[in-house]
């Protein structure tokens, strides 16, 4: 197994204060981080903004936020914030720009567990 800390670094996130939310547990961490590809808020996200659901978007997009932000995920949870905002105001624009960026981000997140096997 690669090193959490190190891989950590490597994708921009600050693994001494990560870890002190997980009771410095790698361990624990892992196995929260395991279950990020079965979470449903990304495709929610998807089909609420594809059907102009903007409020079931920002639902969505501010748990991915919330996911994002206890798991240390730094450039996903800013990619997801530049989403929550407009979302959050009401604002009725062409969001793919940036749900690519989250999607991307995410994909990011996600490959962090093939590393840490």
């Amino acid at each position: 197994m690669t090193d959490l800390k190190e891989v950590f670094q490597k994708y921009g996130a600050d693994y001494e204060t990560t870890m002190a939310r997980f009771m410095d547990s790698e361990q624990m961490y892992l196995r929260i981080l395991a279950m990020l590809p079965r979470d449903e808020n990304l495709h929610k996200l998807d089909q609420a903004l594809q059907a102009g659901d903007y409020q079931a978007a920002f639902d969505a997009a501010h748990a991915l936020k919330g996911m994002a932000g206890n798991l240390g995920l730094a450039p996903f949870y800013q990619a997801v914030c530049d989403i929550v905002e407009p979302l959050r105001a009401g604002g009725k624009l062409d969001y793919s720009p940036l749900f690519q960026s989250v999607q991307k981000e995410y994909e990011q997140a996600a490959a962090l567990l093939e590393l840490l096997k």
